[in-house]
């Protein structure tokens, strides 16, 4: 255990002093040690990676790392399953699980988050065929205020089970995942240039002919990044010096220098943007799944990103694309969409329907509020529900409205931690839950879009 002087998580949007850091080593260490801080009338949250862009780890208490909870402890091939400590980053669990001649069905374009965080805040891949990654959870460990330590599953604890599939760390502390797996396999991966027009016209071809689709729009432009992913029985490509050029370089070392340009003169933006667009480079590779659905990150930047019904998803972009236009906004980075099947997991954003994912971005540095504000305007029109690791400005009883099992949620989370051990300010106010006997930090900027806030004069 020790102190932290100062946290930032990794878009600097959300910064804290945590009064004290814990990082266990067993599971037996952390419940005995989480049991005695409920009692003490401790608050606790847990980080991973810190790549949430919301302050749902942001505390003035303690702040629990899971980095030395980490590894595989078994595979069922037989069975499908592997069971991993809930620490464990979603590279390294890649590379161990490909070593045992496995893998998960499918994953986020971004793979340096611990599983427990990426599935607790509904973290998502593309696909019509395939859920969220929290549907990939076939059983966890939860360790409790109290320090219980809990086995969760369909068959037993159910509805803890159903909430703490997605439950932004408000139940506890997931231990230990038991996931689905499915046999190691290759991928075609051919990344190209499209227009608009064409990948909205050939939009439900597109995702029913390919099993994993997504795209990026340019703003200001008729420019696509499309990529296209399906299985294959074809050998891995020898090594594409190409495509590793413009993953590292093009799409990072040289979209850096054009953001930070971007950031200096904003007016830049378009023309950035336009560049972007007709820079698109054609990729085709073979590879093992999970090193081809993630793609490095190293160009920071602040995002929202919205679910709303797949039905729903031409008209909502092409608002999108009017409304740019029509308020000009100093914006460059392209808009994300990406395609996820229903699932009935009461606080996931797919629940009970087909859905789209639209994530906006800024880069870190340039003004993001009212672009954010305006965009999430659109997905409010069209029962948007946002991802929990995003910036948003939904409230409690908004947010009730949107879930059908919300009410239940809300049970599971009081019976489980009726001190409120596991919640900070930020969750205080997302749940609604009355947070007169509590003390924590308030919601730290990025998560209210109605105006601007500086923080160090650095990430607005």
């Amino acid at each position: 255990m020790g102190t932290v002087e100062r946290w930032s998580n990794w878009s600097g949007s959300v910064t804290g002093t945590p009064r004290q850091f814990f990082k266990p080593q067993s599971i037996d260490e952390l419940a005995r040690v989480i049991g005695d801080y409920g009692r003490a009338g401790r608050h606790v949250r847990v980080v991973g990676a810190g790549h949430s862009f919301v302050p749902l780890v942001q505390t003035d208490d303690v702040l629990v790392s899971l980095d030395a909870m980490q590894g595989v402890e078994t595979i069922d091939a037989a069975a499908g399953t592997a069971t991993v400590l809930a620490g464990t980053r979603l590279h390294m669990l890649g590379d161990a699980l490909h070593e045992q001649g496995v893998a998960q069905e499918n994953l986020g374009d971004i793979d340096v988050q611990s599983i427990a965080g990426a599935i607790s805040t509904g973290t998502h891949g593309t696909g019509v065929g395939f859920g969220t990654l929290a549907t990939q959870v076939e059983a966890l460990t939860l360790v409790t205020a109290s320090g219980e330590i809990l086995e969760c599953s369909p068959e037993r604890n159910a509805d803890i089970f159903k909430a703490a599939q997605v439950s932004l760390g408000a139940l506890g502390i997931i231990a230990k995942v038991k996931l689905r797996v499915v046999p190691a396999q290759r991928l075609h991966y051919r990344s190209m240039s499209k227009k608009l027009d064409q990948c909205l016209e050939n939009l439900e071809q597109y995702k029913r002919e390919n099993s994993h689709f997504e795209f990026f729009w340019f703003p200001y432009t008729e420019g696509v990044q499309a990529k296209f992913l399906n299985e294959t029985t074809e050998p891995v490509s020898a090594s594409n010096l190409w495509a590793d050029f413009n993953k590292i370089v093009l799409e990072n070392g040289v979209y850096w220098l054009l953001s930070e340009a971007c950031r200096l003169v904003p007016s830049l933006s378009k023309t950035v943007a336009q560049i972007s667009a007709q820079s698109i480079a054609s990729i085709d590779e073979v590879n093992y799944s999970y090193r081809l659905f993630a793609t490095p990150r190293m160009v920071r930047f602040q995002e929202m990103e919205y679910n709303i019904p797949a039905e729903h998803f031409t008209t909502v972009l092409r608002e999108i694309q009017q409304c740019i236009a029509q308020q000009q906004f100093q914006v460059h980075f392209p808009v994300e969409c990406r395609f996820v099947r229903a699932d009935d997991i009461w606080l996931s954003p797919a629940y009970q329907r087909d859905s789209a994912y639209i994530a906006v971005h800024m880069y870190r540095g340039m003004r993001y509020h009212a672009y954010f504000r305006a965009i999430e305007a659109i997905f409010r029109r069209y029962n948007g529900r946002p991802h929990w690791g995003k910036m948003h400005t939904r409230t409690a009883a908004e947010l009730a409205t949107l879930y059908p099992r919300w009410p239940d949620f809300q049970r599971v989370r009081a019976e489980l931690d009726p001190q409120g051990v596991f919640l900070n300010g930020y969750l205080h106010s997302l749940f609604g839950v009355d947070e007169a006997a509590i003390t924590d930090v308030p919601p730290s900027v990025g998560t209210d879009l109605s105006r601007p806030r500086n923080l160090e004069n650095a990430h607005e």
